[in-house]
């Protein structure tokens, strides 16, 4: 194999997406200081692409552009060029994006902005090809007529850089507005005018998971007795889990389906996705008891512990979907290769059952799924040996590439879904797998004065965490609590809820910025509120504090979540469905919310069984507190224990909402009866 002919400045990076790049002929830098005074120097604009490791388009820009030599010319003679891995710097790209988004009608990846040398931009787009084709200008064609511009009308480029620049900091406007009852009812209308029937999920091709939407279905359920909104739940994981989005061989799901039949996938698979899917699959399990939904989060799960788990415990970011240089190449089959690796009258029936034909569905082979052919749990374990065969062979191919790094906010977010994995199912290795976790991030990706650090590669860990690292951290401690009792996730989420507020507070008008006051300044410092491919760290932080105000009774909680809840209230009641989760986090403080505080002695069968029954059902509504001597410095976190309970080692239950406990209760019946009715 003979050597790179070309290394750039991207070659000391960590960054997998940085290090592709990083025997490019286009002479990269990192964001750093030392390309915009090079810039500034030399007179040039910056040529910024915006990425990921596992972006299929990413890699199809560079193979065509960056790696060509007439576009390394064209770039290195007249531009400074900047690459950036989006999931390091989410700062910069949420940034750019809203750019792109406000100049061309739309985003994505990669991500093409072209700036001034002081960061401010003038023209934006997503993929660009080499040659114009298609209705798009091409890399060697765009290129010289920007730089004819910016040579020969640098004042209207200005002009126009610094009007973006001023959109991007006008002031920030505050809607103001409640959350009445409507809104609820308005975002249940329009999921169900968005609905598909047939196969589920909300809106046209590409189809997202997007689980947050479903949190929301759930807990609109909860609360009306909706039946319509639970089906559109259930149709939803159905239809994409049977669908090829789903990796029916290894488990696990794919970014997003091509298709409405949720089919053909961009292969590509995010731990963000997985993390969050597992959580709908088990608060489904929850509501209806059916043991499909439980089985497809133990394969989530079984995935991810498998597969994207590091020996120190920390959680990978990804896996790529092509293999070879061919997208979904690991993936499909044809009959011949599932009939050399089983008997006959066994490929003959695992190709019947999973679509796998001689014509194919993908490229002339075939993704495994189940969309016309759907299964029982008993019919599904008889196929189990199979599986493993066709897995095993599977191992032996050449596997998309895996983004080892490991990002806060996902890990944050599989610990969740770890936790209540482990508290609804109590598999040890769950518990085991987000202890882990939360181990890893204090001692690799914790500064010595306790700021938590982003990203976590080759034993480095850099850039100062964002809020939505915050966030999704500490909901992760937060059902870690929840799910074991042990006073040191409380305390680890109130230290971290503490720095959030230090850092990202906007003591003016509300709500958390996206990085730190800390942090390196940039073109604008914004905040996030939609809920899109992820609940924004704002949405996520509402359902902390309002957490962390039932559990602890602690009044700044309180304050602070009903700042936040005012601040988006106008946005969501504006636009519902770009708000799921912050409608979800309102909908479980509605009425006040509930707390259940469990007190007695630890193995005590009474105990045990009140615990059980409050961690196994779903109760969105509702925090839970269970409190023994062996944990009495509960009392210093939570001092209204210290007044409830003078008897610890009696079980007993109180049930508590809008600041008053019903009286104690002694029998898991009455308990089942105080939490019988929903909030309303």
């Amino acid at each position: 194999m003979s050597e790179p002919r070309f290394t750039n400045q991207l070659i000391n990076e960590k960054s997998p997406y940085l290090l592709q790049h990083a025997h490019n002929p286009v002479d990269w830098y990192p964001w750093s200081e030392e390309a915009f005074s090079a810039a500034k120097k030399e007179g040039k604009p910056i040529f910024l692409s915006i990425g990921y490791s596992t972006c299929h388009w990413c890699h199809v820009m560079e193979r065509e552009s960056f790696e060509d030599t007439e576009v390394a010319t064209l770039l290195n003679r007249d531009f400074i060029a900047i690459k950036v891995d989006r999931e390091e710097r989410p700062d910069i790209d949420h940034i750019y994006m809203m750019v792109c988004q406000a100049m061309t009608g739309h985003g994505g990846w990669p991500l093409t902005i072209i700036m001034t040398p002081d960061k401010q931009p003038f023209f934006a787009a997503t993929y660009i090809p080499k040659h114009s084709r298609y209705g798009l200008s091409g890399l060697v064609e765009l290129l010289p007529r920007i730089i004819h511009l910016w040579k020969n009308e640098r004042a209207a480029v200005l002009d126009s850089s610094q009007k973006v620049t001023n959109w991007l900091n006008q002031p920030e406007k505050n809607i103001a507005d409640v959350i009445s009852r409507e809104v609820f009812e308005q975002a249940f209308d329009q999921y169900e005018q968005s609905f598909d029937n047939e196969f589920g999920g909300f809106g046209n091709p590409p189809k997202f998971p997007t689980p947050h939407n479903l949190y929301f279905l759930l807990r609109y359920h909860y609360h009306t007795g909706n039946t319509k909104a639970l089906h559109m739940v259930e149709k939803t994981l159905q239809q994409m889990y049977q669908g090829g989005i789903y990796d029916h061989i290894g488990f696990g799901f794919s970014r997003y389906s091509t298709d409405r039949e949720w089919l053909v996938p961009h292969f590509e698979k995010m731990l963000y996705d997985n993390a969050l899917l597992a959580i709908a699959y088990l608060e489904t399990y929850q509501v209806t008891g059916n043991p499909f939904y439980r089985r497809i989060a133990e394969e989530i799960f079984n995935y991810v512990l498998s597969n994207m788990t590091s020996l120190e415990g920390g959680f990978y970011s990804a896996e790529d979907a092509d293999s070879e240089g061919v997208e979904g190449k690991f993936y499909v089959w044809t009959p011949e290769e599932v009939k050399m690796i089983l008997p006959d009258d066994e490929a003959e029936k695992f190709c019947q059952v999973y679509n796998i034909t001689a014509s194919g569905n993908f490229e002339g082979k075939s993704i495994p799924n189940l969309i016309n052919r759907a299964i029982d749990e008993q019919e599904y374990a008889k196929l189990a040996g199979a599986r493993q065969q066709l897995f095993n062979q599977r191992q032996k191919r050449m596997a998309p590439y895996k983004d080892d790094k490991i990002l806060l906010a996902w890990n944050g977010l599989m610990i969740a879904a770890l936790a209540i994995g482990y508290r609804v199912l109590k598999k040890p290795e769950y518990s085991k797998a987000f202890r882990a976790a939360i181990k890893f991030v204090r001692d690799k990706m914790c500064r010595q004065n306790g700021r938590l650090m982003a990203r976590y590669r080759d034993n480095e860990a850099a850039y100062l965490a964002y809020s939505a690292d915050y966030s999704f951290l500490i909901w992760g401690l937060l059902e870690s609590y929840q799910a074991t009792y042990e006073t040191e996730f409380l305390n680890l989420a109130i230290k971290f809820s503490d720095e959030q507020i230090k850092y990202f507070w906007d003591n003016e008008n509300g709500g958390m910025y996206f990085y730190g006051s800390d942090a390196e300044s940039l073109l604008t410092r914004p905040k996030e509120f939609y809920d899109s491919a992820l609940p924004s760290d704002n949405s996520v932080a509402l359902a902390n504090l309002f957490q962390l105000a039932a559990i602890t009774g602690d009044d700044k909680w309180e304050d602070y979540a009903h700042k936040l809840k005012d601040t988006m209230s106008g946005r969501a009641a504006l636009s519902p469905l770009s708000h799921a989760y912050f409608l979800s986090s309102v909908l479980a403080r509605e009425g006040g919310g509930r707390e259940v505080i469990i007190t007695g002695a630890e193995n005590n069968p009474l105990t045990d069984e009140m615990l059980g029954f409050v961690q196994n059902s779903f109760l969105p509504d509702t925090v839970s507190i269970y409190y023994s001597d062996n944990n009495s410095k509960l009392k210093h976190l939570i001092p209204r224990l210290q007044e409830m309970i003078t008897q610890p080692e009696n079980t007993t239950a109180y049930v508590c909402q809008n600041f008053t406990c019903e009286i104690p209760i002694t029998t898991l019946s009455d308990l089942k009866l105080a939490l019988e009715q929903s909030s309303e």
